[in-house]
């Protein structure tokens, strides 16, 4: 399971230039495929082979200069529950503010780590002016400069020594399903439909708990953990609409889940948010059902479904090997076969192929259709097996992986997925040299 690091601090000193710095070295990798470099507020990072996710709260700030400090402090206070450490930005060019004066205060009284980092210090004047910074009481503070990358080296060292160690929760053998979405898609009456009502007078004597509760579902002959995000909130201190909030969930439990289950409201499409949500369930390996909730409330003719199908299709590409179904909580229609898929996806992600039977298929269509002579070289592939990885991981043996390009990766994905089931799990392909 992946630690959550969240930066928080006053609008305006850096946050999102060292966010995007943080995840882009890796997405410029990893999502070279899908150009997914939308509004994210959130990505996956990694540094000396440990992986994290990272949230940027400044992104959830409505128009930023004149910003209340209550809205920050709120931000703060959700990044300490929600997070696993948490780096406070500040601006060696304001000096000291009485704003983070304020975020120091919150952030001494939580347990969590919290590393200081001193932005804009690109010169030794200014090395200088950030000793003031110690005066916040959070001890060690780390000069950097988010445009150009300087310092940040140390900073990330320090915060992997910070994160605490997850062992990994060898809890029951049973599949967990995230229900997750926006505010308001529907996931609570998902859950309800599911569960019945009963549940949820429960939740409320123990109101208080922040964590995900897992719920036993056992009905239909189908057995799994619904790993709830829905029904859990501290009414005093969260507003319902809290976009940021929903997020921070929404991360946490496809850190902890197998297969995400995300709800959409029929009546506002697939959006920004949605699309945020799908993406990093794919980064993170997780199968993936979308369930288009609401469908009662839509006009219908002949072609909505394939139309709307078709539509949210197109803004998942190149990953559209993905189950979408058609439900409404309040009706309960197609509620059940909403479960069945996610029992299949589940399935399919820990799809093993035998060695021999991959080469008989994959070598006879690769004979095929070669990957294409790159500058007067031929790329020859000599044999394939699926790595023992918990998620589908297949590696392709030839002489000069180099020369493999994308298309052809997604060709070959595109072959893998049609002769085996993968439906609803993204995969991940490596061309090595032998």
């Amino acid at each position: 399971m992946g630690n959550i690091v969240a930066i928080v601090g006053r609008p305006n000193v850096g946050k999102s230039t060292f966010f995007n710095r943080l995840i882009q070295r890796r997405e410029a990798i990893v999502d070279a495929v899908s150009g997914v470099t939308r509004d994210r507020h959130y990505g996956k990072s990694e540094w000396n082979g440990k992986e994290f996710t990272v949230i940027d709260t400044g992104g959830y700030v409505v128009g930023s200069d004149d910003i209340f400090e209550a809205e920050i402090d709120k931000q703060v206070e959700l990044a300490i529950d929600e997070a696993d450490a948490i780096i406070f930005m500040v601006d060696v060019e304001s000096g000291v503010t009485g704003m983070d004066e304020e975020v120091a205060d919150l952030l001494r009284r939580s347990e969590k780590p919290v590393l200081v980092a001193v932005n804009k210090v690109d010169n030794n004047k200014r090395r200088g002016d950030a000793v003031e910074f110690y005066s916040l009481g959070l001890g060690e503070y780390y000069p950097i400069a988010s445009i150009n990358g300087s310092g940040t080296g140390e900073l990330l060292d320090a915060l992997i020594e910070a994160l605490p160690e997850k062992e990994e929760e060898i809890t029951d053998e049973l599949p967990r399903f995230a229900v997750v979405g926006r505010p308001n898609a529907g996931k609570s009456s998902f859950i309800n439909a599911l569960i019945g009502e009963e549940r949820y007078i429960v939740t409320d004597i123990a109101g208080t708990t922040r964590d995900a509760i897992d719920t036993k579902y056992n009905r239909f002959g189908f057995e799994f953990n619904l790993v709830d995000t829905a029904g859990i909130r501290r009414k005093s201190k969260v507003k319902e609409d809290l976009e940021f909030y929903s997020v921070m969930r929404s991360v946490r439990a496809i850190e902890h889940c197998d297969v995400a289950i995300l709800v959409l409201d029929a009546t506002r499409g697939f959006e920004g948010q949605d699309q945020n949500i799908f993406w990093l369930a794919e980064k993170n390996k997780k199968g993936i059902v979308i369930l288009v909730n609401k469908w009662d409330l839509i006009e219908k003719d002949n072609h909505t479904t394939k139309a709307f199908e078709a539509k949210i299709r197109k803004e998942i590409e190149p990953f559209t090997d993905v189950p979408i179904l058609f439900i409404s909580a309040l009706t309960k229609q197609r509620i059940f076969k909403a479960i069945e898929t996610a029992v299949e996806v589940h399935k399919n992600r820990t799809n093993r192929i035998s060695t021999s039977k991959l080469n008989d298929t994959m070598l006879d269509i690769i004979k095929q259709n070669p990957p294409p002579a790159y500058k007067g070289k031929y790329v020859k592939i000599k044999f394939c097996t699926q790595l023992p990885t918990p998620t589908p991981q297949f590696a392709f043996f030839c002489n000069l992986p180099q020369y493999v390009k994308d298309p052809y990766k997604r060709f070959i994905e595109n072959k893998l997925r049609e002769h085996f089931n993968f439906h609803g799990v993204p995969i991940v392909i490596y061309f090595r040299k032998k």
